[in-house]
C-alpha cells in the first residue's frame, strides 16, 4: 500500500494534509523498539540475575514496564513517538491531527494484543492494508494516525554579506534562482561565480567579483535577513 494523505478540516476552516504512513515504515519502526527494548532486558536481567529471588521478581516488573509502558509513556509524553518511530521519521497523532493524549496511547496500545492475532500481527497488517490512511484496529478504535513527520527546514547558509534590496521587482522563479545561486556559488570557482553574475549583470548594474557581492547581498535579503 503507498503512503497517502488524509485530509482534516479544523475548526476554524483550515485544511490539514496528514500524510498517513504506510505498514512497512511503521514495521520497521516496530523492529527497532523491539530490539531496543529486548537490549533493555538483557541489561536488566544481567544486573537483576545477580540478586535471586528478588532480582526475578524485579525482572518481570521490568518485563511487563517494558513491554506496556514503554510504548504509552514515550509516545504520550514525547510527540507521539518512540525511538523507532523518530528514527524512521513517524508519529502517532490524533485522527483530527493534535498531539496525541494518554488515553488514546493506552488504548491503541492495548489493542495489541488484538492486533497481533493469531500470530506476527497478521491481524494489525490486514486492518493497515484495507484501510486508506494504514490504521490498524487500535488505531482505528482510539481513532490515531500514524503520520510521516515533516523534516525539519535548515536555513541556507551564504555569505555574510549585507542584505541589499534589489532594484526591481522579481518574479518568484527568478528570487528562487537568486537564492539558489546565494547557496551554491561559494562552493564554485571565482571565474565561475563572475560568469554566472554576469548573466544578472542588468539587475545588480555591475559585473565581476562586486556583481557576485551584490548577488549574495540581493538573496540575503530575499531570506528576510535585514
Amino acid at each position: 500500500m503507498l503512503d497517502t494523505y488524509r485530509e482534516v478540516l479544523t475548526p476554524e476552516g483550515v485544511v490539514l494534509h496528514l500524510p498517513a504512513a504506510g505498514p512497512v515504515p511503521r514495521a520497521l519502526a516496530w523492529l527497532i523498539d523491539l530490539l531496543l527494548r529486548g537490549a533493555i532486558l538483557l541489561a536488566l536481567s544481567m544486573v537483576l540475575g545477580a540478586l535471586g529471588g528478588l532480582g526475578g521478581g524485579l525482572y518481570l516488573v521490568a518485563l511487563f514496564l517494558v513491554f506496556w509502558a514503554y510504548p504509552i509513556v514515550l509516545e504520550a509524553a514525547w510527540h507521539g513517538q518512540t525511538p523507532g518511530k523518530r528514527a524512521l521519521g513517524l508519529r502517532v497523532v490524533a485522527g483530527d491531527g493534535v498531539p496525541v493524549g494518554w488515553l488514546p496511547a493506552v488504548v491503541r496500545n492495548l489493542m495489541r494484543t488484538v492486533d497481533m492475532l493469531p500470530f506476527a500481527y497478521a491481524t494489525g497488517l490486514v486492518a493497515c492494508l484495507c484501510d486508506r490512511h494504514g490504521r490498524r484496529l487500535g488505531d482505528l478504535v482510539a481513532d490515531t494516525l500514524v503520520v510521516h513527520v515533516a523534516p525539519r527546514r535548515i536555513d541556507p547558509v551564504l555569505p555574510p554579506v549585507p542584505p541589499q534590496a534589489p532594484g526591481q521587482s522579481l518574479l518568484p522563479d527568478e528570487q528562487a534562482a537568486i537564492v539558489a545561486f546565494g547557496e551554491r556559488a561559494p562552493r564554485l570557482s571565482a571565474a565561475r561565480q563572475a560568469e554566472l553574475a554576469a548573466l544578472l549583470q542588468p539587475l545588480t548594474g555591475t559585473a565581476g567579483g562586486e556583481g557576485v557581492r551584490r548577488l549574495y547581498g540581493i538573496a540575503n535579503w530575499l531570506l528576510g535577513r535585514r
